[in-house]
C-alpha cells in the first residue's frame, strides 16, 4: 500500500510553520506575508503572537484588535503621528491585517499604518513619540 499523505511544497510547509509560531524575536517580519499565510490557513486575523525586538515591515495597515499591546515601540512616524492612523468609515474593515491578542515589545514599524476603534486611535495619538523627538535608533541585534 502506498502512502496517501499529500506532500507539501517547501513554500507551503514554511507558511504553515510561520502560522504555528507564537513568538518572533530579533528578526524582520514582513506583515503582508504573515497575513497571507494566516489567510491561507483559514485564519482571517493574526492572534496570540509576541514580537520582541523585531522590525515589522509593510506596506500594510494594521487593524489593532482586542488585547494587542505596544511596549516601547518605534511606530515609524517622522513628524506627525496622525499620518500613521486611519479612522474606519464603516462597521467592518477590508484590506487590513487584523492583529488580536498580540504583543509588540521594543519593535520598530516601517511603512505600517494603524486603524481601530476611536479609543485606540486616541491612545496611539497620545502615546506615540514622533521619530524626530526620539533618540537615535540603534540596530537590532
Amino acid at each position: 500500500m502506498t502512502d496517501q499523505t499529500p506532500t507539501l511544497s517547501a513554500e507551503e510547509a514554511a507558511g504553515r510553520a510561520l502560522v504555528a509560531r507564537t513568538s518572533f524575536e530579533k528578526e524582520a517580519v514582513w506583515l503582508p506575508s504573515l497575513a497571507v499565510q494566516h489567510w491561507n490557513a483559514d485564519q482571517m486575523f493574526i492572534d496570540g503572537k509576541t514580537f520582541t525586538d523585531c522590525v515589522i515591515e509593510g506596506p500594510a495597515v494594521m487593524a489593532v484588535m482586542t488585547g494587542t499591546t505596544f511596549d516601547n515601540c518605534n511606530m515609524g512616524t517622522i513628524s506627525d503621528v496622525k499620518t500613521l492612523l486611519y479612522r474606519p468609515l464603516g462597521p467592518k474593515l477590508a484590506g487590513v491585517v487584523g492583529m488580536s491578542n498580540c504583543r509588540f515589545i521594543r519593535c520598530r514599524f516601517v511603512q505600517v499604518g494603524f486603524t481601530g476603534s476611536d479609543d485606540l486611535l486616541n491612545d496611539l495619538t497620545a502615546g506615540i513619540t514622533p521619530q524626530s523627538q526620539m533618540p537615535p535608533a540603534g540596530t537590532l541585534a
